[in-house]
This record gives structure tokens, sequence and C-alpha cells, in this order.
């Protein structure tokens, strides 16, 4: 079993029990108890768990889950809603924008009016959403079912083809040394196909996404224009990625005033 396979078997088995122990998991992917602890020492490296004497447990219990998630995740509802509410602003008529597959793209989507734009998205969820906004041109690149999305390697090349004026794009976690990360190996080819064929990219990430590494990297963090995300992040973690060159906007919770701090 790949090093990979069993990151993710193990993040599986803390999200259903809480806790992993070396001994069973050594057991279960017969491999040695070391190779067992160098697993859990990268991943703990990752921030998806803290190691304990014989195992691990989850290193932020009652947190967004870090697995993909068939159904909309419901965690920091507010400060999604805050983000998406950002992120209309920075869509106008006429434009070409895509939906990235998540929750606070799902968001976006729920706040969108129906105005004259064109809009490309794989989310069934998403395409639900829209289908019933008369004004929105909805573009579906199609594929076969996985979860609530539509991937296939047609509707990849297919993508190659269109010009999208703006990206909004979601991601599981945002680090200083991994970039933007994911758990689902099928779902990287579709971000990086929507990211070379957008003009500008945006980032929707609540600040529980930040320091958050999963298992795939799909992107570095220079690949993104704007990172949009709410003011929960900690100011410290602001001003460590802003100092790599990374732009930033901020949305106030719900109930601050209308006050947007925007650093673009």
């Amino acid at each position: 079993m790949l090093a990979a396979e069993r990151h993710r078997k193990i993040i599986e088995k803390l999200e259903r029990n809480g806790a992993v122990k070396v001994s069973e998991l050594s057991e279960q992917f017969q491999v040695t108890e070391k190779t067992v602890r160098e697993d859990l020492e990268k991943l703990e490296e990752k921030g998806l768990l803290k190691r304990t004497h014989g195992g691990a447990v989850m290193e932020q219990s009652g947190e967004d889950s870090l697995l993909p998630i068939q159904y909309p995740n419901s965690k920091h509802q507010s400060e999604k809603t805050a983000i998406a509410t950002l992120a209309l602003t920075c869509i106008e008529p006429e434009d070409i924008i895509a939906l990235d597959a998540g929750s606070t793209t799902l968001e976006l989507a729920k706040l969108l009016p129906n105005m004259p734009v064109t809009v490309l998205t794989n989310d069934l969820l998403i395409i639900r959403e829209l289908m019933a906004k008369d004004q929105v041109r909805l573009v579906v690149p199609g594929g076969y079912r996985h979860n609530n999305l539509l991937i296939g390697a047609e509707s990849q090349e297919w993508i190659k083809r269109l010009n999208v004026h703006k990206l909004f794009l979601s991601t599981t976690g945002i680090h200083m040394e991994y970039g933007l990360t994911i758990f689902t190996e099928e779902l990287t080819k579709l971000k990086k196909m929507y990211m070379e064929n957008a003009k500008t990219v945006y980032c929707l990430a609540d600040h529980s996404k930040f320091d958050r590494g999963a298992l795939i990297t799909y992107a570095a963090l220079e690949d993104v224009d704007i990172i949009i995300t709410d003011e929960g992040i900690a100011p410290e973690i602001e001003a460590k990625y802003e100092a790599c060159g990374l732009r930033m906007m901020k949305a106030p919770a719900a109930g601050n005033g209308k006050r947007i701090k925007g650093k673009v």
C-alpha cells in the first residue's frame, strides 16, 4: 500500500474514532510500527493530527473535516457567508466566471443575483442552485458523477478552449510549504485546468484552512491572485502569508458593520 493511501485511511479512521493506535495501524496496513510512526509524523507536520504515546488524535476536534465531503460542510457557515458576500463584489455583469466545487463557492452561487453572467461549474449542487436563475448562462462541462461532482478527461480538454475571466477556487488547506492542497486525486487536474484558463484566480478560504496541509498539492501559493478570507484569521498568520506576496481580502463578521478590508 502506498504511503498516500495509508495517510488517507489514517485520517478516515481518525474521523470515525477520534484516535488511532500505532499497533492497530501496523496490523491493518501490514507494515512495521516504525513506518506507521513515520506516517503519523508526516501527518502531524501538515497539521492533520496530534501524536500521542502509542498513537494519535485529531488535531482540532469539532473543526472542519479535511476529508472530501459528499454534502455541503456547514462548519464556519457565518464566515463562509461573509466570504461569499465579499466575493460577490468582484463579479460584474457579462463576466465569465468558474465556480470550483465547495461549500463556500456554493454559498456564492446562492447569493449570486439573477444577472447576465456566464458560469462554468462541475458542482451538481451549484448547478441546481443556478438553474432557477434564467439570466445566468450556465455552462456544464459534463463527465461522470463522482459524489456531487461531474468529472472526466473529455470535459477537462473542453475547458481548455474556454476564456474564463474569474475563477473562484476552493481548497482544503493553505500552507507555506505545501501550497494549496486537497485529498482527492481526481479533482487535481480539473482545478489546474480551471486555473490555467482563468485571467484572475480568487481562492475562497475561511481562516481554519490556513497552515493546514492535505495529501495532494494542486497549486503553489503564487498561482493564486487573491485570497478572500474572513476576519477570524490570526494577525500573525495573515502577516506571514502577506509577507510572501499574497494579496488578501478580508470579510468582516456578520453584524460587524459594512467595512471591508481589501488588500488588493
